[in-house]
C-alpha cells in the first residue's frame, strides 16, 4: 500500500483519490506536473491521477535532466512501484509516450506488474526509425525547431533566462527520442490507445499505425482536432476518451 514513506519526487499527484485505478502521465519535451493539472476537472472520480515528474522541470529545475532512455526508464521503474498496489494505466505525449512504453516493458521483464491499458499520444509507434536528430542542432537551428513544434509560449522563447534554464532539459529529452534504437520484443499483454491530431505536421497519423504491432490486445487510433500539441486545443475530447475507456464505457476497436 502506498505510505508517505513511498512518496517520491518522481510521482506527484493531480489527484491521489483513493480511485480504484491509477493513471500515470508522462509529459512531453520540458513538460511537468502541471501540463496535467487540470485533468481531475474531467475525469472520473474512481479515477487517481499522478504525474510522473522527471528532473530537471519545474520544482526539479536543479537536477540536470537524463538524456539517456535506459537510465531514465531504470530510475522511473524503482521510483513508480510502490505506487502499482492497484490496477493502472499509462499515459504518455510525444516523448512522454516513449517513456510510457518502454516504461510498461521495463515493469514487464521486472515480472510482477503490467498495465491494463497505455495510452499514446502524437508520437511515432518505437520501431519507426526517426532519423530527424533535434538534440544535437546548432542554437539558431534548434529554435527553430521548438517554434516549429509549438509546444513553447512565445513570450517564454523571447526570454533568454527562461530558455537558458529550459534548453539543457529540453535537448536532453530529445536526445531521448534521437539516441533510441528500438529492440524487438512480444507485443504488450494490455490494450493499446493512441492518439493523433489532425493537424499535426511534426507527427502524422500514419506514423501511430504502427502502433498495433505493440500489442496483443485491442488497438485503436484516434485522431483530435489540432496540432502536434493537440493535447491542449483538444483537451476535453482527450481526457475524456481517456477516462472512458478506463471506466469500461468505450472500448478501443478490436484489431481487424
Amino acid at each position: 500500500m502506498l505510505t508517505a514513506t513511498s512518496r517520491s519526487r518522481w510521482i506527484v499527484p493531480a489527484r491521489a483519490t483513493e480511485g480504484r485505478i491509477r493513471l500515470f502521465c508522462v509529459p512531453y519535451a520540458g513538460g511537468g506536473p502541471s501540463v496535467f493539472r487540470t485533468w481531475p476537472d474531467r475525469m472520473s472520480s474512481d479515477i487517481e491521477i499522478w504525474s510522473v515528474h522527471l528532473p530537471g522541470r519545474e520544482t526539479r529545475v536543479n537536477e540536470p535532466a537524463i538524456g539517456d532512455l535506459p537510465s531514465l526508464i531504470r530510475a522511473l521503474s524503482k521510483a513508480i512501484e510502490p505506487y502499482l498496489d492497484r490496477s493502472f494505466a499509462l499515459f504518455g505525449h510525444s516523448i512522454g509516450a516513449l517513456i510510457a512504453f518502454e516504461l510498461a516493458r521495463e515493469l514487464r521483464r521486472g515480472g510482477s506488474f503490467l498495465p491494463d491499458h497505455l495510452f499514446v499520444s502524437a508520437c511515432p509507434a518505437p520501431q519507426v526509425v526517426d532519423t530527424d536528430r533535434i538534440s544535437d542542432l546548432s542554437e539558431d537551428a534548434f529554435f527553430d525547431r521548438l517554434q516549429q513544434f509549438n509546444g513553447t509560449p512565445p513570450e517564454v522563447m523571447a526570454h533568454p533566462e527562461l530558455m537558458a534554464l529550459m534548453v539543457p532539459t529540453l535537448r536532453a529529452d530529445f536526445a531521448l527520442r534521437d539516441t533510441y534504437r528500438h529492440v524487438s520484443a512480444p507485443p504488450l499483454q494490455c490494450s493499446i490507445s493512441a492518439f493523433a491530431g489532425s493537424d499535426d505536421v511534426i507527427v502524422k497519423a500514419e506514423a501511430l499505425e504502427g502502433w498495433s504491432e505493440q500489442t496483443d490486445r485491442q488497438f485503436h487510433l484516434w485522431r483530435l482536432p489540432g496540432d502536434h500539441f493537440f493535447l491542449r486545443d483538444a483537451h476535453n475530447p482527450l481526457v475524456s476518451i481517456v477516462s472512458r475507456v478506463l471506466q469500461g464505457g468505450m472500448r478501443p476497436e478490436a484489431r481487424d
